[in-house]
């Protein structure tokens, strides 16, 4: 009996021995990786740097210079080429009810890029006040005499046609000309350009700051620059993707060649004065004077105003520049007559 009650009491220590083992092997492991840590590392990760004009962060150091290019927004342009990866995109009339796009890159380098159309000199000085390389084929009087004085680094069609700029056989001219990336750093070299000079920066909110946004419901926005539909820019705000989708009439705006869609984090619509300026319909248009704008994110809109800050159309709330949300932008031009709630129509659904 005795036998047995010691091998008992013996198997007793063993077990309470192993057990407060495997306790201090799991107070050990918990101690070595704390879950709560762990899962923080991975949700959060810090950049070196961010790219000025979409606030994304980045750890390779940010050098390269801006390229402006002139897009053509015809029906017969479309779909056009590049614009899914442009980090900045303005919309702003040209004669009659048409829009001609200003795509800015600078965090991504599309392989082609066009229609490329003949500049305005509004929108040379919008590409100036970005210190973007300005890229266009052709030019109203006003944009020639402003290109052939030097006031920006410029590439155009006009000189590089069949050389620099290509022109597609399965469209008609002057819906055809096109220009690789390549070839825009190509025509930079031979120029001297200087390309390795960043844009100033925009603000953008914070991760935290972006959870905070707050306005008007809107998930459907349309932006009417004609009574023709096809002409018109709409805009449908996806919750699962937390961008926009942009529609031309209703057929969506995506890249030709990938498919790929235009998604959008920042709507910005802004009135500014327009004067026709000759009997071919061009214009003027004041982008120094400031005025009201709507801004929309994350399926909300809000009315804020713009200025021009050293040349760059920047959103502003009671003297303060306004924050947005990283990514990529859309621009939208339209008329002080009618104005903003003539011309821009909002749909919650």
């Amino acid at each position: 009996m005795k036998k047995w009650i010691t091998v008992g009491l013996a198997a007793m220590l063993l077990v309470a021995g192993c057990s407060k083992k495997e306790e201090t092997t799991k107070k050990v492991d918990k101690e070595k990786k704390p879950p709560e840590v762990v899962k923080e590392v991975e949700a959060t990760e810090e950049f070196s740097y961010f790219f000025p004009l979409t606030g994304i962060g980045t750890n390779d150091e940010i050098e390269d210079r801006s390229v402006a290019v002139m897009v053509n927004n015809h029906p017969q342009a479309r779909p056009q080429s590049g614009l899914h990866k442009a980090d900045i995109v303005y919309e702003i009339l040209a004669e009659g009810d048409i829009t001609r796009f200003l795509a800015v890159f600078q965090s991504e380098k599309p392989d082609n890029i066009g229609p490329v159309r003949s500049a305005r000199d509004y929108y040379i000085r919008l590409a100036k006040g970005l210190d973007s390389l300005f890229v266009a084929h052709g030019y109203s009087p006003e944009a020639k005499e402003m290109l052939e004085s030097g006031y920006i680094d410029d590439l155009n069609g006009m000189v590089y046609d069949g050389t620099l700029f290509k022109r597609a056989s399965f469209r008609k001219a002057p819906h055809n000309s096109y220009i690789s990336f390549e070839n825009v750093l190509k025509g930079a070299e031979q120029n001297h350009f200087n390309m390795k000079e960043a844009p100033k920066p925009f603000k953008f909110l914070t991760e935290k700051e972006s959870k905070s946004i707050t306005g008007e419901a809107a998930t459907r926005i349309s932006v009417l620059y004609s009574s023709k539909d096809q002409f018109n820019a709409e805009y449908e705000y996806d919750t699962d993707l937390g961008k926009y989708k942009r529609f031309s009439g209703d057929e969506q705006t995506i890249d030709l060649e990938s498919k790929t869609p235009v998604l959008l984090d920042n709507i910005f619509i802004i009135e500014a004065n327009h004067r026709v300026i000759d009997d071919y319909g061009r214009k003027d248009i004041d982008f120094e004077a400031g005025g009201r704008a709507y801004l929309l994110q994350k399926g909300t809109w809000k009315e804020i105003e713009w200025e021009n800050v050293d040349g760059r159309i920047v959103p502003m709330l009671n003297g303060q520049e306004v924050a947005l949300l990283p990514g990529k932008t859309w621009v939208n031009v339209v008329p002080s007559r009618p104005g903003l709630e003539q011309v821009v129509q909002f749909t919650d659904q």
